[in-house]
């Protein structure tokens, strides 16, 4: 009498396993795999054909390059191919830093330290708008500098600040000043304070620009130059108005600044004519005397 075959189950369970325990749903069905949309993947449309390759994410969705330059964008999920594949396409993870880190001023990162008392000299500016700019790229090295910013609301006070504060050996004063070009206000400005007698210890730097927005380079907000404004135009008014715009009232012109403000990341959104001089104002001023 041949062998009895082994039990593949319990023999004492009657009705064996339950065929609908587990995933069942699952079985029998491809699982498409889900593929980062990293910059420079190929990828076609199962739909269409159409094949390009990844140039940007964001917000759900995929921009797309094909052979000719020419760009689309398209929600990222399933319907995707990569090497004849079904892929579902979702956005890369956030990748963990490596290396020194660096501030947006391009400077590396210092270590961890506790925080300074601030130092006796200061840095002047002109307006909000000059003193929001300079922290967002400076911010990280003043602080560790023990470096404050101040502003002024404008150049023309400039002398009476200086006369209050009393510059001197260890308490050195840097000035930074829109549009300072020879033969205007702001240069006789500068001129007279050097001449003063805080000049030695106060040192006034400048760019060409008539207001710190031009000292962002255009092609962050999507143009290729700033607009030329007539005379009598209030310059800020005038640009908002050129780039369609509101500029109704100081709110409007509030929210362009921070819309421009927004588009800046780091110092190589910025003009050199800027950058150059608040790196020499941050020297001057953490200079021992």
């Amino acid at each position: 009498m041949p062998a009895t075959p082994p039990f593949d189950h319990d023999p004492t369970d009657r009705y064996g396993a339950d065929v609908l325990s587990g995933d069942w749903r699952a079985r029998g069905r491809t699982v498409i795999p889900a593929v980062e949309a990293e910059r420079d993947l190929v990828v076609e449309l199962a739909e269409s054909g159409f094949c390009g390759a990844v140039v940007g994410v964001a917000k759900g969705t995929v921009t797309l390059e094909d052979r000719f330059g020419k760009h689309r964008m398209f929600p990222l999920g399933h319907g995707f191919l990569v090497d004849g594949r079904a892929v579902q396409l979702v956005a890369p993870k956030p990748k963990a830093p490596t290396g020194r880190l660096r501030t947006a001023s391009g400077s590396f990162v210092a270590e961890s330290s506790p925080a300074k008392v601030a130092l006796p000299s200061r840095i002047f500016v002109e307006g909000r708008h000059d003193a929001e700019l300079v922290e967002k790229i400076w911010g990280a090295d003043l602080r560790v500098e023990g470096v404050v910013v101040e502003y002024l609301e404008g150049v023309d006070v400039l002398p009476e600040t200086l006369a209050e504060f009393r510059p001197g050996a260890g308490r050195k004063v840097g000035v930074l000043v829109d549009h300072l070009v020879p033969g205007s206000k702001e240069q006789r400005i500068a001129d007279a304070v050097a001449r003063g007698p805080h000049g030695a210890h106060v040192l006034v730097v400048g760019h060409p620009y008539i207001d710190i927005w031009q000292a962002v380079k255009p092609a962050r907000i999507g143009r290729t130059e700033w607009p030329i404004i007539p005379r009598g135009t209030e310059w800020k008014h005038g640009i908002c108005e050129a780039f369609g715009w509101p500029h109704e009232d100081q709110a409007d012109i509030a929210r362009a600044w921070q819309r421009i403000l927004g588009q800046v990341r780091g110092y190589g959104d910025l003009e050199p004519a800027l950058l150059g001089r608040v790196e020499e104002l941050i020297d001057f001023v953490t200079t021992p005397a």
